[in-house]
């Protein structure tokens, strides 16, 4: 198998699966057209999901001060792209990863909210996956017995709560004033 090959056979897995507990991926009329690829770029993320020709009639307008910024909540068509470094872990962990982006082409469910929560949830318990807002790199390569080198970073940021470590190259001082944990919403605060 090449990694393209390996990537649409376990795509195919999980339409299955999910068509099993009365999600159907077949139904254009709910999720539109997708088709996954592996992203042409190096990255820190496991996957994207990009959209492509919003549905009208899931236009939603919200307010912030004067402005008015349109979001849709719906959209025809899905670019789902996984990572190649992904591709070199356990079929499990890719097929979470696939799982995850294939939530996002749901109506509403294009930003990691309530409704993204409901659909991990639910396929979590039924077919057993552990679909979570972001993944853990090390755990992943640690489970798929792959060694894991530690890059050098400049900063190291904390979870005042859980103690979840972040590491990054480049430091936003909005980081630290509009983000919370993604484990559990704690405050995170810069190590030196």
């Amino acid at each position: 198998f090449n990694m393209e090959e390996k990537l649409i056979k376990l795509y195919a897995q999980c339409v299955n699966e999910l068509k099993s507990i009365g999600i159907d991926l077949g139904n254009k009329e709910i999720v539109g057209d997708i088709d996954i690829r592996l992203s042409p770029r190096a990255s820190k993320r496991y996957g994207c999901c990009k959209q492509e020709e919003p549905d009208r009639a899931y236009k939603n307008i919200e307010k912030y001060g004067h402005r008015h910024i349109i979001k849709y909540e719906k959209f025809n068509k899905h670019h789902i792209e996984v990572s190649k470094w992904v591709m070199q872990l356990n079929e499990d962990i890719i097929k979470n990863t696939i799982i995850h982006e294939i939530i996002h082409c749901f109506p509403y469910c294009n930003n990691h909210g309530q409704e993204f929560k409901k659909y991990a949830v639910y396929i979590n318990k039924k077919l057993g996956y552990n679909v979570t807002r972001t993944g853990n790199v090390k755990e992943d390569f640690e489970k798929s017995n792959i060694p894991y080198e530690e890059k050098e970073y400049k900063y190291k940021i904390i979870c005042e709560n859980c103690r979840q470590e972040i590491y990054r190259n480049r430091f936003n001082s909005n980081l630290l004033k509009k983000y919370r944990c993604g484990k559990c919403g704690g405050k995170l605060k810069l190590l030196v």
